[in-house]
């Protein structure tokens, strides 16, 4: 296994050290793990997709534009 070094701000550091029962390294791990699972399922289904970077745009421009009037006006 591979060691990593983490910054963390002040106030989590605070909470962690008063906390020692708990093992913050194997939450770290199982956190990153979830996020890597994710990653890589979105990559399978993109790798599917036969949407262009412009068509992905367009939507998010619609999308965009579909919540500005549902709650802004």
């Amino acid at each position: 296994m591979v060691n990593m070094t983490l910054a963390i701000p002040e106030e989590m550091n605070k909470i962690m050290k008063k906390h020692t029962e708990i093992r913050w390294s194997e939450i770290a791990r199982k956190a990153m793990w979830q996020y890597a699972v994710q990653i890589e399922r979105m990559e399978r289904i993109l790798s599917k997709s036969k949407l262009t970077e412009k068509d992905a745009e367009e939507i998010g421009e619609k999308i965009k534009k579909g919540l500005h009037k549902r709650y802004y006006q």
